[in-house]
């Protein structure tokens, strides 16, 4: 796909109504120039505190589009941050190296209101200019939770963030993403906590994403130990103790990352403990469906 000028992506921007793509970014700002034309609704850009001048070279080149500055880097919480100011019905997000096919925030917005306990859709991700299904989609569609009859697509207890559409009252109330996680490895908590309240998430893979990575992004290593930060910080918040105890150990076996990422969750620990509670049955058998134990 190529790229739109923003007065073209300001024409597109206002032929899909009812929903906002909403993208969280820091220091990334030839990216942004770069992505944020395509989107076909209105963008709220959430800037986690960037000091290379972002803000303002968005302002002054896509003057349309609503930049939230943030004096300081919150995380995936910025989302959050965005789609309290969204006021749509449905809020997109996307990174600042991603973006929504043409034509399908629209039909993500179609699927989601036939839908209506479907609070979040996982669309299908190409990846790079050569378009590589993300590996992660297969795995998706092939949810153990099978394809109920009241939703387009597989069940899931998990999504993509830079994937997702949420519908915005839904999110909201559930807390949106929180501050303890912050990023990446956001988007569990946020599942279990959606689904203990009754609302599902699907994979649709007849709507589609773009990722092109940035060069900018985190090595491996350094991504793994977030993830497995964010992983303990979330067992805390939500899994019985049983539960907490096995993550904590397979991090200390899973190698260096997940060590680091262990140690980094320390810190953090009394503000998950503060947000304990307990998740209901059909929630945790979902989880034990997933991982495969009968227990």
């Amino acid at each position: 796909m190529t790229s739109t000028s923003p007065a073209t992506g300001t024409a597109r921007r206002s032929a899909v109504g009812g929903v906002t793509v909403v993208v969280m970014s820091r220091d990334r700002r030839e990216d942004l120039l770069a992505t944020l034309p395509r989107h076909e609704a209105p963008v709220v850009l959430v800037d986690n505190g960037s000091t290379d001048g972002t803000v303002e070279a968005v302002r002054a080149a896509l003057p349309d589009v609503t930049v939230l500055p943030l004096a300081e880097n919150v995380g995936a919480r910025a989302r959050t941050i965005g789609a309290g100011h969204a006021g749509t019905e449905f809020v997109a997000f996307a990174d600042d190296d991603s973006w929504w096919a043409p034509g399908d925030l629209a039909r993500a917005v179609s699927i989601m209101r036939a839908h209506p306990r479907l609070a979040v859709l996982n669309a299908r991700v190409l990846v790079g200019p050569e378009e590589r299904l993300d590996p992660l989609c297969p795995q998706l569609a092939a949810s153990p939770l099978g394809t109920p009859p009241h939703l387009p697509g597989p069940r899931l207890l998990g999504f993509i963030g830079c994937a997702a559409m949420v519908r915005t009252g839904a999110f909201l109330a559930v807390g949106g993403f929180d501050p303890v996680v912050r990023f990446p490895g956001e988007e569990e908590r946020l599942s279990l906590d959606l689904a203990a309240a009754s609302w599902d998430i699907a994979y649709v893979d007849s709507v589609t994403v773009h990722h092109h990575p940035s060069t900018r992004r985190h090595d491996a290593a350094a991504r793994r130990a977030a993830i497995g930060r964010s992983r303990v910080l979330t067992a805390v918040m939500r899994l019985p103790v049983r539960d907490v105890v096995r993550t904590v150990l397979a991090a200390l076996r899973a190698g260096a990352p997940a060590r680091r990422g262990l140690g980094r969750s320390l810190p953090d620990l009394p503000a998950a403990l503060r947000r304990r509670r307990r998740l209901p049955a059909h929630v945790l058998a979902d989880l034990r469906l997933l991982a495969g134990d009968a227990g």
